[in-house]
C-alpha cells in the first residue's frame, strides 16, 4: 500500500530499501508548538503562497494562555495563514491529529506533518509521516520531501477483540513486539482478518501509537469502513479502495493475536515496558488523564461515560477528560454523554493535547498518574518523580472508579456503542486564507525572533564532551515541554537556555562558556516528537556534532538541517572510553564530505587515542552539512534556480 502511494508521488530516486528518494506532497499539517518556526522558515524562503493542494495551521498545543506569549503566537499563526493560503484551525477545534482526520485525510494521498504522530492519518490509507519544521516548511515552499526508502513491514492482526480489549492493547502489544526503536527505518502495514472489525477511530489509535516505535509511517487499508467513516463526516468523495497486498510481499511480518489479547498497560518511564493490566492491579493511582491523539474518539469517550454513568469516581483521583475535537464534545453533549461524565465527577478540558505535553495536570509529587495517551517519559507530564502509566480508555476508566488500577473485565459486560450515522459538522473554527493576501499584515508579538543564521560548516570541529547519555534519549530531555518551557518556542536564544535542563541545568550556560563543544549519546537518539528545537537550540549553543550509538529518523534529520554532524560509534569500546571534559577534535570535515567519504576519524586529544566513527549521508544530506543547514542550502538553490 505504501509502495503504491509512493511510486505514484515518486520525483526522485529508486523505490529500493536505502535508497534516497524525492516525492511529492498533497497536505501539509503543522500546530503552535512547532508551527511558528515553520512559518517563519517558509517567508525566509520568500514564497509568497504555499504550494501544496491543503496545508492546515491548528492551535492545540499552546492554548493555557497565562500570559501574552501564547496568544501572541496565536495571532502570528492566524495572520500568517491567512497571507499564505493556509487553512487555520482555532483553538478549541481539536487536536490537530483529530480535526485532520474527520475533515481532510484521504485515502491515497500524502501528508507531511511537523508533529510526530502525524502517521494518524494512516487509519484511512494515507501515507502520513512526521517530519520537522524545516522540512515541512521547504515542502510549502515547493520543494519535494526526500526520506531514505523504508523497508515496509507486515503486521498481521489475527482474530477478532475478546471483551475488554481495546485498539490501544493491539498498539501496546505491537510495542512490547517492536520497542521503541525497531520501526527505525520502516513502515508497518496492516493487514490480516482481524483488521476488519476495526473502525477508523481505532485503527487511528494503533497508527498513532506507531509513532512510538520510531517507524516512518502506519497504515490500513483503504475498506468499507473507511468510506463508513468518511461518510459519516461528508465527504464519502474523498473515498479511494486500497486493498492490501498479498502478506509475500513484505520484507518481514510481525503477527499480532488479537484474539487472545487481555488488557495491556505500559509502566514508567518507556511506551514499550508493557505487562498484563493483572500483573499490576491495586496500584493506588492519584490522577487519571483520559483522551489525546491517541483516544479521544467519540467512540472512545461514549465507552468511557457509559462506564461511570450512575457511578462516580473514587474520592481519591483526578479524572480529566480532553475530547479530541470540537465535534466529538458537541455530539457527547447532544446525546447526553456529557451530562454522563460530568455528574462522575470527571473534569472537562477544552479539546486540546493538554496534560499529554505537560500543559497543565501535572501530577502531585511522587503521584501515580494512568493516560490514555501515548507516551509516559520520565517528566514530561510535569511532574519528574510521578509514575506514569499509558492505557486504554477503558482502564482509564474503571481505575477512576476503584482508585488503583483495575481490570475492566470485573465490570461485566462492556459497553456497546454505536457510531452515529452522520456527525454535525460545524466548520465555525476552521479559517480559510484571505481572499486578498496581499493585504494581510502578518502581526508578530515581542517573544516572537527570527530564528537564527548559521555559517556553513568548518573543516575542523574542536571542543570537549559536554555531555555524556545514556540510551534512548527523548526529545524531551534534550527540549523539554510543559506549560513553562513550551511557550518559548518563538523564541531560540531563550528556549535555548533550558537544552538537557532536565538532566543537567548547567548545561546551557556551560555550552556558551565552552564555545560549544560535542555531545555523546548511547542507542536511538532523540526518539519521540518531531520538535527540532532539539536540533537548533544546542546548534545555538556551539554543539558541532552528536556522536551517539545511532539516532531517531526525525531527529537525524533534523541534525542535518540546522548543520550538526550526526556520527555513530563504530565500537562501543570508543563510546565508554570517552568522559564529559575530554576534549575532541575532528578534522577535514569539509574534504571528507566532498568527497562522499563516509567515516571521521575523531581524536580524543584528551586521552592520545583516535577512533573511527561513520555517517552515513546522501549527496543531498552532504550539501546541507556543508552549506550549514537546509535553509542555507535552499536558498542557495533559489539563488541560482529564481
Amino acid at each position: 500500500m505504501s509502495e503504491r502511494i509512493i511510486r505514484e508521488h515518486l520525483i526522485e530516486g529508486k523505490v529500493e530499501v536505502g535508497e534516497e528518494i524525492a516525492i511529492t506532497i498533497d497536505q501539509v499539517l503543522t500546530q503552535d508548538a512547532t508551527g511558528t518556526l515553520v512559518y517563519m522558515f517558509f517567508e525566509a524562503l520568500g514564497t509568497p503562497k504555499t504550494k501544496t493542494k491543503l496545508s492546515v495551521s491548528y492551535i492545540d498545543h499552546n492554548t493555557l494562555q497565562t500570559e501574552s506569549i501564547n496568544a501572541d503566537d496565536h495571532r502570528y499563526l492566524q495572520t500568517t495563514a491567512a497571507k499564505y493560503g493556509v487553512v487555520h484551525s482555532k483553538a478549541g477545534d481539536g487536536i490537530c491529529h483529530s480535526v485532520h482526520l474527520e475533515r481532510f485525510a484521504r485515502p491515497g494521498w500524502a501528508l507531511l506533518g511537523s508533529d510526530s504522530h502525524t502517521p494518524t492519518a494512516g487509519a484511512v490509507g494515507m501515507l502520513a509521516i512526521g517530519a520537522g519544521g524545516l522540512d515541512v516548511a521547504a515542502v510549502m515552499g515547493g520543494e519535494p520531501y526526500y526520506m531514505r526508502m523504508p523497508e515496509i513491514v507486515g503486521v498481521k492482526l489475527l482474530g477478532d477483540k475478546p471483551s475488554w480489549v481495546s485498539a490501544k492493547d493491539i498498539a501496546l502489544s505491537v510495542l512490547r513486539v517492536l520497542s521503541v526503536k525497531g520501526g527505525l527505518g520502516k513502515i508497518l502495514e496492516y493487514f490480516g482478518n482481524g483488521v476488519g472489525g476495526l473502525t477508523v477511530s481505532e485503527r487511528a489509535t494503533i497508527t498513532n501509537m506507531g509513532t512510538e516505535t520510531g517507524v516512518t509511517s502506519s497504515i490500513f487499508s483503504s475498506d468499507e469502513e473507511t468510506l463508513r467513516h468518511l461518510k459519516s463526516y461528508g465527504r464519502e468523495n474523498d473515498w479511494l479502495r486500497i486493498e492490501s497486498p498479498s502478506e509475500d510481499v513484505y520484507s518481514g511480518i510481525v503477527e499480532i493475536e488479537v484474539s487472545s489479547l487481555e488488557p495491556l498497560a505500559a509502566r514508567p518511564h518507556s511506551p514499550d515496558n508493557v505487562v498484563e493490566v493483572r500483573e499490576i492491579e491495586g496500584i493506588r493511582v492519584n490522577q487519571v488523564c483520559i483522551g489525546s491523539c491517541t483516544s479521544s474518539s467519540y467512540s472512545d469517550l461514549m465507552k468511557v461515560a457509559s462506564i461511570l454513568k450512575g457511578r462516580h469516581v473514587h474520592p481519591n483521583v483526578s479524572l480529566v477528560i480532553s475530547p479530541g475535537s470540537k465535534t466529538v464534545l458537541e455530539a457527547l453533549a447532544e446525546n447526553g454523554a456529557l451530562s454522563d461524565l460530568i455528574s462522575a465527577g470527571a473534569r472537562i478540558l477544552e479539546c486540546a493535547c493538554g496534560p499529554c505535553i505537560g500543559m497543565g495536570q501535572a501530577p502531585p509529587s511522587g503521584g501515580v498518574s494512568v493516560r490514555t495517551f501515548n507516551r509516559n517519559f520520565e517528566g514530561r507530564s510535569g511532574t519528574k518523580d510521578a509514575e506514569v502509566y499509558l492505557v486504554s480508555p477503558e482502564v482509564a476508566a474503571a481505575t477512576a472508579l476503584y482508585g488503583v488500577i483495575t481490570d475492566p473485565r470485573r465490570l461485566g459486560e462492556p459497553p456497546r456503542i454505536l457510531l452515529p450515522e452522520k456527525f454535525t459538522i460545524d466548520d465555525s473554527l476552521l479559517i480559510k486564507p484571505s481572499k486578498e493576501p496581499e493585504s494581510v499584515e502578518v502581526i508578530r508579538g515581542p517573544n516572537i525572533k527570527p530564528p537564527p543564521s548559521f555559517a556553513p560548516l568548518s573543516d575542523l570541529l574542536d571542543g570537549v564532551i559536554l555531555i555524556k547519555l545514556g540510551d534512548n534519549i527523548t526529545t524531551d530531555h534534550i527540549i523539554p515541554a510543559g506549560a513553562k518551557i513550551l511557550p518559548l518556542r518563538s523564541n531560540i536564544p531563550e528556549i535555548s537556555k533550558y537544552v538537557f535542563s532536565k538532566i543537567d541545568d548547567g548545561f546551557a550556560a556551560k555550552a556558551v562558556e565552552k564555545d560549544g563543544g560535542f555531545v555523546v549519546g548511547g542507542e536511538n537518539y532523540g526518539q519521540g516528537s518531531s520538535r527540532e528545537h532539539a536540533a537548533l537550540c544546542p546548534r545555538y549553543l556551539g554543539i558541532k556534532s552528536i556522536i551517539a550509538k545511532s539516532f531517531a529518523r526525525i531527529h537525524r534529520d533534523n541534525l542535518i538541517n540546522f548543520g550538526i554532524l550526526p556520527l555513530e560509534f563504530s565500537s562501543e569500546k570508543d563510546y565508554e572510553r570517552l568522559s564529559v571534559g575530554n576534549e575532541l577534535r575532528i578534522p577535514s570535515v569539509r574534504k571528507i564530505l566532498n568527497t562522499g567519504q563516509g567515516k571521521f576519524l575523531l581524536e580524543d586529544v584528551t586521552q592520545g587515542f583516535s577512533f573511527e566513527t561513520s555517517c552515513d549521508l546522501t549527496e543531498r544530506e552532504r550539501k546541507i552539512l556543508l552549506e550549514g543547514g537546509l535553509l542555507n542550502f535552499l536558498r542557495r538553490k533559489l539563488k541560482e534556480n529564481p
